[in-house]
């Protein structure tokens, strides 16, 4: 075979496995993101791991914490987890009762996740937010995980095509220029949408200097916010010590306008 026939047949087969290149996004989606007093007085909580556009699942162990942050204080949520399926994998739900108007913010941290195509770890901080009964204190309070992205826009009622503002953090410190994925989770029931082109499926954003990305959704449905960066620490994988990503995500519902 020809040297530049190799060459080509090499560059086609790189492109292949670039377009087809997905990304990962830890999932908390509740069955509401702004709980009326007409409405129920209970939400479900859908836990899962999973490449929200394609639809395409992975199998979510079950996570090292699950909590939800209202009024100041965390409650633990772990014995409340039940095993669920996402996308045709293992996954974990939980139905969680308000009892009082707040912000109620629930974080997911998994245990960590090995892929070998990436070889190292993923661990993905995972949070969403439902304020219930028309208090609205606290949305931007900051949780002091170990990577978070902190709304600078409130994380519930936005219409599709509303600005959301957030900023990264490590360790409580905003990460100049962080890289943020941006995907919309394309479910079924809201009609599968299809990409025109595999560059537009994961969208990708920079923050500025201070840590701050914003980030028009173009349409209404759920949209997930991962801010990625490698951890100071490495964790070991049949031997050998393998890099860490830390996820910060949110997940951020937006409503048509009508």
């Amino acid at each position: 075979m020809k040297r530049s026939t190799l060459v080509w047949m090499m560059a086609l087969a790189l492109i292949g496995w670039t377009q087809t290149a997905q990304a990962h996004f830890g999932m908390v989606i509740p069955t509401d993101s702004m709980v009326m007093a007409e409405d129920s007085r209970s939400v479900g909580l859908s836990l899962s791991f999973s490449h929200p556009f394609e639809r395409v699942g992975m199998p979510l162990q079950k996570p090292s914490e699950m909590k939800v942050y209202a009024n100041g204080a965390p409650t633990d949520l772990l014995p409340t987890l039940r095993p669920h399926k996402v996308l045709d994998h293992p996954a974990w739900a939980a139905d969680y009762a308000f009892k009082r108007p707040g912000v109620y913010k629930f974080v997911m941290t998994p245990q960590p996740y090995w892929e070998p195509t990436e070889d190292c770890y993923i661990i993905h901080y995972t949070q969403t937010v439902v304020t219930a009964f028309g208090d609205d204190e606290g949305w931007d309070a900051e949780l002091g995980l170990p990577t978070e992205i902190v709304p600078l826009s409130k994380p519930f009622g936005l219409y599709a095509g509303n600005l959301f503002q957030g900023v990264v953090k490590l360790d409580g410190k905003p990460v100049p220029y962080a890289e943020v994925e941006v995907e919309y989770y394309n479910e079924k029931a809201a009609g599968a949408k299809q990409a025109p082109t595999d560059y537009m499926i994961t969208q990708t954003i920079k923050a500025d200097g201070n840590g701050v990305f914003a980030y028009a959704a173009p349409g209404p449905g759920w949209w997930g916010f991962a801010a990625l960066n490698t951890a100071d620490y490495k964790i070991d994988h049949e031997g050998v010590d393998k890099a860490v990503e830390l996820g910060a995500v949110i997940w951020v519902k937006f409503h048509p306008w009508r």
